[in-house]
């Protein structure tokens, strides 16, 4: 498998990943942004630092879910890749992931054969939504996402 992304990029993920032996370390090593979700000054701080690395050219990947879900279902989008966004002066790129579940259930330590497609949309400017807006940009980028994990694969 090679995926190439257009530029560098770090991946914002929960803390507590960082304590799975041998894969915290690596995403560590990786560069990935770690949230502490139970403790708002770090998380605020930890975005903060996402920020600096948006204006340095760099882009940052964020699941809005922020877990998988259970059943495949879109869950709720977390605010704080929104406010991220809005406040680096960001576009968003919707990004939708079919797949996933079935070759790795949530909870799921075997990985099955199968296929994963990722698929990006247009991308959503930011110009026009302020942090008392947010929900709308959160609404917008849901739909395309939702949207897209409900159109017909294409034919392999």
């Amino acid at each position: 498998l090679a995926l190439a992304m257009p530029s560098p990029f770090r991946v914002v993920a929960k803390r507590g990943l960082l304590h799975v032996p041998f894969f915290g370390w690596a995403l560590w090593l990786g560069g990935f942004i770690f949230v502490d979700r139970s403790d708002r000054e770090k998380a605020i701080r930890s975005l903060d630092r996402a920020v600096r690395i948006i204006r340095r050219g760099m882009s940052v990947v964020v699941f809005a879910e922020g877990t998988r879900s259970p059943d495949g279902r879109l869950l709720p989008f977390k605010k704080g890749g929104f406010v991220l966004a809005l406040q680096a002066g960001v576009a968003i790129v919707p990004v939708a992931i079919r797949g996933g579940r079935e070759v790795l259930p949530k909870g799921g330590l075997r990985i099955r054969p199968g296929t994963i497609d990722v698929i990006f949309g247009a991308p959503v400017t930011t110009s026009s939504y302020t942090f008392e807006t947010r929900d709308a940009l959160i609404a917008a980028v849901r739909e395309r996402i939702a949207a897209e994990l409900h159109r017909e694969p294409e034919p392999r």
